[in-house]
């Protein structure tokens, strides 16, 4: 199995927690095969362990990808780095495959050159934030993210910390005040890709602001959204 490339492409693709179509969701195996394609950049999700490790993991719980069900956020480090994931197919864990660092994610998408495009999951505090800013500058990477967030509070937060950092506010619907809500705050829009028509993409553009969607897997619906503009396409197997 591979990708699934457009014809007319566009947008900037995105892996969704890495190439997750083909190897497990937010693991290195993930980001690397990402990383070997054509991919403008590597999406995943940040969480926060009960000893102050930032890591990456989409769930507040671990149950849907290991064998063993526990809370992120009240789990030390050492012991979510010792489950064991299931592979892609859920049946069988696989013992190559951790839940890896943000330190980890970020080399990666280093390496290969890739824009990592990551989500703040939950709220994080203004300190929290600029822990994660801090780590992600020791790898020389910063200027190469693009941070998304369904907490509105955090996109706020980083750019009080971070002015020039890029972000985009995540959302499951469209509404006609969102484009003001993005002028005014000066972030981009990362939006569920069934809420897009040409209209809303160009309303969207018509303040500045670009557009990524979330998570188009469907050939012909990604070759219509490069069609009406869209910035972004995130994918699960969409190249």
């Amino acid at each position: 199995m591979d990708s699934i490339k457009l014809d007319t492409r566009t947008a900037k693709m995105i892996a969704h927690r890495g190439l997750s179509g083909i190897e497990k969701e937010n693991t290195n195996a993930a980001f690397i095969a990402a990383g070997n394609r054509s991919y403008f950049g590597i999406e995943t999700d940040v969480h926060k362990t009960v000893d102050g490790k930032f890591v990456i993991i989409h769930d507040d719980t671990t149950g849907r990808v290991a064998i063993d069900d526990l809370e992120v956020e009240k789990s030390t480090f050492e012991t979510l780095r010792k489950l064991s994931l299931c592979d892609i197919d859920d049946k069988r864990g696989r013992a190559d495959l951790h839940i890896p660092t943000l330190t980890e994610y970020i080399n990666t998408c280093k390496r290969y050159d890739k824009t990592a495009v990551l989500e703040l999951k939950n709220a994080f505090t203004s300190a929290e934030i600029a822990a994660i800013c801090d780590e992600i500058k020791g790898c020389d990477h910063l200027e190469n993210v693009i941070f998304i967030s369904f907490v509105f509070d955090n996109l706020v937060r980083l750019r009080e910390l971070h002015p020039e950092s890029e972000a985009q506010f995540l959302v499951d619907s469209y509404s006609d005040d969102l484009p003001q809500l993005l002028a005014k705050y000066g972030f981009d829009l990362d939006i569920r890709y069934t809420e897009l028509n040409a209209e809303r993409i160009a309303a969207v553009h018509a303040v500045g602001a670009k557009v990524n969607c979330w998570t188009c897997n469907d050939k012909d619906r990604g070759e219509e959204l490069c069609k009406w503009g869209v910035d972004f396409i995130t994918s699960n197997i969409l190249e």
